[in-house]
């Protein structure tokens, strides 16, 4: 999460040659919030020049971006700017941490805020306009899981909101493409910000879906969830595309003690290597058979030890390999 405050340019050259070299083509990238937009008048000029590296550092290895706003929500705790604070929305689930540090308080409501309205506004138009143009630029995201910080007040406010963003980057990019980081309980739950409304401005619409977290799935590896959160996604919104944005296995080495220890503290969620290489697989065949784009982004990620489940995300250990391996074979041969 300190990846933009400690830019490291030649680090984030050597990441994006390992992807490349890996057969992957695409990357999506979180602005986190309080390091864009440290007021909400005022958006940090140097992080949309780190931005600009970032994006030329990606055409220059073929890859294609995904930049995801006001990030928010990310593994399990909401990072919010300090001014963003002092209302009364915030879910119980998550910590809010803030200038580094966990804030006991709540949210203010960005579908009702006109302060955080104006803010968010401001950050779309800013960010947009620094890659107008720009080759590696894929789409826009809306938001990591929005409905994990905050849901709107109202279906009105969901709609105003999302016209507001998109009015917003398309003001500054009349060429950009939207999508809004949707999941699972989107679909669950009434969050009030679903498909339907999404598809209203949104080029294509996002999922996120793991069956660890889901009762109702036939255990951490049943690869059917997928296409049925894609359908189920497809039917609300009435047809539009899906680009399932998020999916993956925390996984654990067998004989590997620090991977059994973590495996042991987070109540058996982690899934052996190989097992979660093949689900890989299956998953992404399962999405093709259901008539989905074959377009989906894996969930890797490096976090320190310590943090059960989110560390073991990673594509860059040997069951990140096989599953590579797998995918491209598999996309080889449609």
């Amino acid at each position: 999460m300190g990846w933009w405050s400690e830019f490291d340019g030649t680090e984030v050259a050597a990441d994006f040659s390992r992807i490349a070299a890996s057969g992957l083509d695409s990357v999506r990238l979180f602005l986190t919030w309080a390091d864009f937009q440290p007021a909400p008048d005022e958006v940090d000029r140097r992080m949309l020049d780190r931005l600009i590296a970032v994006a030329d550092l990606a055409a220059g290895a073929g890859l294609s971006l995904v930049p995801t706003l006001f990030t928010g929500h990310m593994s399990g705790v909401n990072w919010i700017p300090a001014w963003a604070l002092g209302g009364a929305d915030r879910d119980d689930r998550f910590r809010v941490v803030t200038n580094g540090r966990v804030d006991g308080g709540g949210l203010r409501n960005w579908y009702s805020d006109p302060l955080v309205a104006r803010a968010q506004a401001l950050l779309a138009t800013e960010a947009a306009g620094a890659l107008v143009g720009h080759e590696a630029v894929w789409m826009w995201d809306l938001g990591n899981e929005n409905s994990n910080c905050v849901i709107p007040p109202t279906n009105s406010s969901a709609r105003r909101w999302l016209r507001r963003i998109a009015s917003a980057i398309r003001t500054a990019d009349p060429d950009a493409r939207l999508t809004v980081g949707l999941h699972m309980e989107d679909l669950e739950n009434d969050r009030v910000l679903g498909p339907r409304e999404a598809s209203e401005v949104c080029d294509v619409l996002s999922m996120h879906g793991y069956p660890i977290y889901a009762r109702w799935a036939d255990g951490p590896t049943d690869e059917h969830l997928l296409p049925f959160l894609a359908d189920v996604t497809r039917w609300l919104s009435g047809g539009s595309d899906v680009l399932f944005a998020e999916f993956g296995l925390p996984t654990y080495r067998r004989g590997d003690p620090a991977g059994e220890a973590v495996r042991r503290r987070s109540a058996g969620s982690l899934v052996e290597e190989q097992a979660a290489a093949a689900y890989t697989g299956r998953a992404l065949a399962a999405l093709q058979r259901a008539g989905v784009r074959v377009d989906a982004l894996f969930w890797p990620k490096d976090y320190a030890p310590g943090l059960p489940h989110e560390y073991q995300f990673d594509l860059d250990k040997s069951e990140g390999k096989e599953a590579l391996r797998r995918l491209l074979a598999y996309l080889h041969a449609l």
